[in-house]
């Protein structure tokens, strides 16, 4: 049987990560899984130091070194003056240098590998050039199409369009991005969930309508519709995003697919709070990324919620 790892990029260094894996890890004693840290070791160590967490760490070069029930870690240089500071371009190549280091180890032996990464400032290290993580990484590994599943083992949402201006949204809302990403996350869950789903569509516009000649609901939406229940996948729709996520409804379905961000992340949040995780559906391996970001206005101070962290690795563990 081939080793199984989960590789964590400890990313922005200016976050909360650190305060909330320590959180985790204090007391999770015995861990499955060969579980890798990739960041700055000294700068990780001086963070939870300085939160009063003590944790064991087994520093190593490769893969090969790494053991079971400690946390294993890979050193990436970063120079840093303040144990905590202002998130700022200073750490781009470290965080640059972080995932680069991940993806090397990962590609090699995809299917043995789940990557969780801390949080990102979108300002300062992805500076306009990708709409977000999921993009970041799907570029680095030369996937098309890759789709955002927020997810929840009650039920989960997906984005057609992510981090786009809402003037944008209706232009990027075609057959062809519905029906792969729908197709890319029911796959999903039949091979790494081994689960049969149904999936829910909503629609662009209020109510499903439109005063406008050109309606996405006829001639985008319902046509994906059509064309995914002749390849045998259960959906229904379109939805009026406005009623849709009463209690009655959301109960019969397990994905709910929405045509832009806040449609569905704004009531999946509000339903589940933190106990919800970012997974990238379509890469070569399975990247889960807890949902909260850097949290500066927390950063140093032991307030942090670690749910959204623990549901990661709960999820990352069982699926290997």
């Amino acid at each position: 049987m081939n080793t199984k790892y989960i590789i964590i990029v400890l990313a922005e260094p200016n976050s909360v990560f650190s305060e909330i894996i320590a959180k985790y890890f204090v007391k999770k004693y015995k861990l499955k899984k060969k579980v890798i840290i990739v960041g700055n070791v000294n700068l990780f160590k001086a963070q939870i130091k300085k939160l009063k967490y003590k944790l064991k760490l087994n520093e190593i070069l490769n893969i090969n070194q790494a053991t079971n029930n400690i946390l294993n870690i890979i050193n990436i240089n970063f120079k840093y003056k303040k144990i905590f500071s202002k998130i700022s371009i200073k750490s781009n190549n470290y965080i640059e240098n972080s995932f680069k280091k991940s993806l090397e180890i990962i590609l090699k032996n995809p299917n043995n590998f789940i990557l969780i990464n801390g949080p990102v400032s979108k300002k300062t290290f992805l500076k306009k050039k990708y709409l977000g993580i999921t993009e970041y990484l799907s570029k680095k590994t030369g996937v098309k199409n890759e789709a955002m599943l927020i997810y929840n083992n009650k039920i989960s949402v997906s984005p057609i369009t992510t981090h786009i201006p809402l003037k944008k949204v209706s232009k990027k809302v075609s057959k062809e991005n519905i029906c792969k990403k729908v197709i890319k996350i029911n796959n999903f869950y039949k091979y790494k969930l081994k689960k049969k789903i149904k999936f829910a569509i909503l629609g662009l516009n209020p109510h499903c309508e439109t005063i406008d000649n050109f309606s996405e609901e006829d001639k985008i939406i319902i046509p994906s519709i059509k064309y995914l229940k002749k390849n045998k996948i259960s959906i229904e729709g379109p939805f009026s995003a406005d009623t849709f996520f009463l209690k009655k409804n959301i109960e019969k379905f397990d994905v709910v697919i929405g045509m832009y961000h806040d449609q569905v992340l704004t009531p999946i949040k509000t339903l589940y709070n933190f106990k919800a995780i970012n997974i990238t559906v379509g890469l070569p391996f399975v990247r889960i990324s807890p949902d909260h970001g850097p949290n500066s206005s927390m950063l140093g101070k032991n307030k942090s919620d670690p749910t959204s962290f623990y549901y990661a690795m709960k999820f990352a563990e069982k699926i290997f």
